[in-house]
């Protein structure tokens, strides 16, 4: 069933979700970056989860192929066929075709989608960039129009764009920052931008909500990821 005047598509994380004050906001850009192996993907398919439960569908563009199908029935809870129904999934082959998915992507969104994901946004535009490192300002300009597209598309289809980022070290003084990949094009277009850290804990993530339309100070919280995904510490 649509549920009429949707606001907010829920993270199902309750600590993450309650600081954005119940998901992540209509007509906005989201960004979760960080390391291999902290849930940025899991984040992502939980958000289509929560997306379909209210009874919306899901454009998830794998630029990755790392989407697992195995993945999301873990994360899943009945009744699983539905659900599954409402996220559409798109593979392009390289930073032309995620191009092409962008200029068109108000095609794909019928009436009843409310979100888009891109998994990862920087993964094909990194690889053209080590295919062909003299066209580094071409490639970081046509990232930055597609942020531009994307950001727009949010405001006019009324959805949610989120992005997901690898990193890479900064140098901030004697320490090594890790940063999403295209840094200033990235965070300049995301209205919500979500760190993801591992810790000591081998289940152990950290999420810091960098920027949000609502806040002004950062927040960070101890999460833990699992067979079933992201969720409190003090709850699975």
């Amino acid at each position: 069933m649509t549920c009429v005047g949707l606001q907010k598509i829920p993270t199902n994380c309750t600590a993450i979700d309650r600081f954005l004050g119940g998901g992540l906001p209509i007509e906005s850009v989201v960004l979760f970056y960080g390391e291999a192996e902290t849930g940025k993907t899991t984040l992502a398919m939980q958000c289509a989860v929560g997306n379909a439960l209210q009874g919306y569908s899901t454009l998830f563009v794998d630029s990755d192929g790392t989407f697992s199908a195995e993945r999301l029935y873990q994360i899943i809870r009945e009744p699983k066929q539905t659900i599954v129904e409402q996220i559409l999934l798109a593979r392009p082959n390289d930073f032309h075709e995620q191009s092409t998915v962008v200029d068109q992507l108000s095609q794909y969104l019928k009436e009843n989608f409310k979100l888009a994901v891109f998994d990862t946004i920087t993964s094909l535009y990194r690889l053209r960039i080590a295919e062909n490192s003299s066209k580094v300002f071409e490639l970081n300009r046509e990232l930055n129009r597609q942020l531009a597209v994307l950001a727009q598309t949010a405001r006019t289809q009324k959805i949610v764009i989120l992005l997901t980022s690898q990193v890479h070290g900064v140098v901030n003084g004697n320490t090594m920052t890790p940063e999403p990949v295209a840094t200033r094009v990235l965070k300049f277009w995301s209205d919500t931008v979500i760190a993801l850290k591992p810790t000591e804990s081998p289940e152990g993530i950290q999420a810091t909500i960098e920027k949000n339309p609502t806040r002004l100070q950062p927040i960070t919280v101890d999460l833990k990821i699992d067979g079933t995904g992201i969720h409190d510490c003090s709850t699975r």
